[in-house]
C-alpha cells in the first residue's frame, strides 16, 4: 500500500502495478479485449469473443458456467493460470495510465488509476442511476474470487487544468506501451505515467474536483460493498477507473434501449393507445429513428418495434395520466425524463411489466435491441438519449435517474490493463 497516500478531499487517483497481456503470448491485443461485461449481450456476442482468442478477457468477466460459484472459481483459476503461463504480467512499478481512444475524428483521453472510494455523503463521486441488487451481488462474488478489478469504470469530471495538460503532453510526445485497433475500428493506445512530480501535479489538480459516474454504477456499488467487508485499511479502499476530463474531451451520450421479451409489439401498441399518440412510422430503422429524434424535441417519445420491419412512434403522452403516474416528490427535470415516463407510465401502469430481468432487458446497441425483440417475439422500446448537462445537474442534486437511463462513451476496452489486489 506504499503507493497510496493519506485520504484527502476530492478525487484521489493512485498509481498501481497494472496487469497486462504479454503481446507475444496472444494472437493480438485486439483479440483479447472485450466491451464492458454488461454490453456483451447481443446474440452470439460472448461466443464471438471466446473464440477470438483462448485468452480473451471475456473468460474472466463473464465465465461460461451455469452455476455462479463455479463461474467465479473458473475466472479466478484462469486469472492465476494466465499469470503462471506468462500470458499476463504485472508492470514493474506503479503507474497511472494515460489511455487514448481514437475513432475517426473523435479522440478521447483520460487516466486509468486506482480511485480512493468515498461514501455517498461526501459528494465526491456522483452516481446518477439506481442499481439492481442481482448484478451487484454477482460482480462482488467475481471480484472476491479473483481479488481483482478486471475492468475500469468510466468517470467524467469538468477540469481543464494541469492533469489534462500532462495527459495530452504524454500522448503527443512519448511512445505508447501498447497500441491496437479493435473490431469496431477504434484505435487504443496506453502510456505509463510514473514520474513522481507529474503524479503529484495530477493529484493536486484532481483533489479540487468531483466526478460523475458515466458508466459502471453496479461496479461502483460493488466496490463500496467490498470495502465495507474489510476490517481496516486495504487495497479494497480503491477501485479501478478511467477518469476523463469532459472539459477537454466531452463524452457522447446515447440511450439504452429496453427489450420486453414477453410482450408482443402488437399488444404493446394496442395497450398504449389512449395513453399516447400512436403513429405507424416507415422504416428502415434509420428512418424510424429520425422520426423519434424529431418527436423528442417536443417532449417524451418512444419507438416500438417487434423486429418485423414495422415501427410505431409513441409521443404526446396524456397529461392527466402522466401526472397521476409520475411521483411528485422529485425535481421537474426528473419527472420529464423519458426513462421516468417509460417506467412509471408505460411499464408500470399501461403494460404492467414486472421489473425483473426475465421481463426487461437493457441493450445498448439499437440494432441488437431490434434483433433481440425479433428473436423472442417481444417488443423493443427504442429511446432518445438524454443530455449530459441534465444528467450532471440531477446528480449534483443527489437525484438518481431510473436505472440504465444513459450510455456514455466511448467506453474503455476491457483487457488493456487489469488491477490485481494481490500485487498490493
Amino acid at each position: 500500500m506504499s503507493t497510496y497516500g493519506p485520504a484527502t478531499g476530492g478525487l484521489r487517483l493512485a498509481p498501481f502495478r497494472g496487469l497486462r497481456y504479454v503481446p507475444e503470448r496472444v494472437g493480438s491485443l485486439a483479440a483479447v479485449t472485450s466491451p464492458p461485461y454488461d454490453v456483451v449481450v447481443r446474440p452470439g456476442g460472448q461466443r464471438e469473443l471466446e473464440t477470438a482468442d483462448p485468452h480473451n478477457v471475456v473468460r474472466l468477466i463473464l465465465p461460461n458456467e451455469p452455476d455462479p460459484a463455479a463461474r467465479h472459481r473458473q475466472a479466478a483459476w484462469a486469472l492465476f493460470q494466465w499469470q503462471e503461463e506468462g500470458v499476463l504480467a504485472a508492470d514493474r512499478e506503479p503507474a497511472l495510465y494515460v489511455y487514448e481512444q481514437r475513432d475517426c475524428d473523435l479522440v478521447q483521453r483520460g487516466l486509468i488509476g486506482a480511485l480512493r472510494l468515498t461514501r455517498p455523503e461526501e459528494r465526491v463521486v456522483l452516481p446518477h442511476e439506481d442499481v439492481m441488487p442481482g448484478p451487484v451481488a454477482d460482480r462482488a462474488s467475481l471480484m472476491r474470487a479473483t481479488a481483482a478489478n478486471l475492468e475500469p469504470l468510466l468517470l467524467t469530471y469538468e477540469g481543464g487544468g494541469a492533469a489534462a495538460e500532462i495527459i495530452d503532453r504524454t500522448a503527443q510526445e512519448r511512445e505508447p506501451l501498447l497500441e491496437t485497433t479493435t473490431e469496431d475500428g477504434i484505435r487504443h493506445r496506453l502510456w505509463a505515467l510514473t514520474d513522481p512530480a507529474e503524479i503529484a501535479t495530477v493529484d493536486a489538480d484532481l483533489a479540487r474536483h468531483q466526478a460523475l459516474i458515466a458508466d459502471g454504477h453496479h461496479r461502483w456499488a460493488t466496490y463500496l460493498r467490498l470495502q465495507e467487508e474489510q476490517n481496516g485499511p486495504s487495497p479494497w479502499d480503491y477501485g479501478l477507473v478511467l477518469l476523463v476530463d469532459s472539459a477537454r474531451y466531452p463524452l457522447r451520450v446515447r440511450a439504452i434501449h429496453r427489450v420486453l421479451p414477453r410482450l408482443s409489439a402488437e399488444d404493446a401498441v394496442r395497450a398504449a393507445r389512449g395513453a399516447f399518440r400512436v403513429q405507424e412510422t416507415k422504416g428502415p430503422l434509420e428512418h424510424a429513428l429520425g422520426a423519434l429524434t424529431a418527436a423528442s424535441t417536443a417532449g417524451n417519445a418512444f419507438l416500438l418495434t417487434g423486429g418485423e420491419g414495422r415501427f410505431h412512434l409513441l409521443d404526446r403522452p396524456d397529461p392527466r395520466l402522466l401526472d397521476e403516474a409520475v411521483p411528485h416528490d422529485r425535481p421537474e427535470a426528473w419527472r420529464r425524463l423519458d426513462a421516468t415516463v417509460l417506467h412509471c407510465l408505460l411499464l408500470d401502469h399501461v403494460w404492467q411489466v414486472p421489473d425483473a430481468p426475465d421481463h426487461i432487458q437493457y441493450i445498448h446497441d439499437t440494432q441488437a435491441a431490434v434483433d433481440q425483440a425479433a428473436r423472442f417475439g417481444g417488443t423493443a422500446v427504442l429511446m432518445h438519449p438524454v443530455r449530459e448537462d441534465v444528467v450532471r445537474e440531477l446528480a449534483r442534486q443527489g437525484v438518481t435517474m431510473p436505472r440504465k437511463s444513459t450510455s456514455f462513451g466511448p467506453k474503455p476496452a476491457t483487457g488493456l490493463v487489469l488491477r490485481s489486489l494481490d500485487l498490493e
